[in-house]
């Protein structure tokens, strides 16, 4: 690192959410195998992010019918995953009926 850059009163810059959204699919793709689809949330907390991530864990004909899950992700400030677990698994074409 340049001594300017030590000497410099700016503070290191937050991570984005973006960031984390990248961080948590793409560690959790390593981990499972699977390729993520989506992150449907994502959320900063005092230690790190949380995320929700979908990834297809089925694959059938017709696209509607393959099988979903969504993984809470943890990760530490410096986007370490520190633990997932699937939350939920559903079909494609399941509608959430939540009010």
């Amino acid at each position: 690192m340049p001594a300017s850059d030590k000497n410099s009163s700016h503070k290191p810059a937050k991570r984005s959410a973006a960031w984390a959204m990248r961080s948590a699919a793409g560690q959790l793709e390593e981990l499972l195998g699977r390729t993520p689809e989506s992150v449907s949330a994502i959320k900063p907390t005092d230690d790190g992010w949380e995320a929700d991530v979908e990834v297809l864990e089925l694959q059938r004909i017709p696209e509607t019918t393959s099988v979903l899950g969504t993984y809470h992700v943890t990760l530490s400030a410096r986007g370490e995953l520190l633990a997932y677990e699937r939350t939920r698994r559903y079909t494609r074409g399941q509608i959430d009926r939540r009010h």
